[in-house]
């Protein structure tokens, strides 16, 4: 069964950046969607970035708050996943995941831990 494992949250200034990655284990990631997702305390989790798989031509989706600030991006040689964050604000603050998006509401792999990225002067 697929793990993954995010990483490389923290606490930065507003403004700052981090780079989160997500580690995917089994051989199979390459074949799937993957995006991020965030939850800030009291709020449902959202999306925030996904990245199709290169048979789907690797077309790229951002949620309107992340535009221009996020990038997603995927080796799939490593099974990993990226998000490199820019110009990070308060309302940034959130546990980071990743997953596979499914159909329906629906994911294609247990949730990791996540990883806390603050922003916060």
């Amino acid at each position: 069964q697929v793990q993954l494992v995010e990483s490389g949250g923290g606490l930065v200034q507003p403004g700052g950046s981090l780079r989160l990655s997500c580690a995917a284990s089994g051989s199979i990631f390459s074949r799937y969607t993957m995006g991020w997702y965030r939850q800030a305390p009291g709020k449902q989790r959202e999306l925030v970035a996904t990245k199709t798989n290169i048979a789907s031509g690797g077309r790229t989706n951002y949620a309107d708050s992340v535009k221009g600030r996020f990038t997603i991006s995927r080796d799939n040689a490593k099974n990993t996943v990226y998000l490199p964050m820019n110009s990070l604000k308060p309302e940034d603050t959130a546990v980071y995941y990743c997953n596979g998006p499914g159909s329906s509401g629906t994911y294609y792999f247990p949730w990791g831990q996540g990883t806390q990225v603050t922003v916060s002067s």
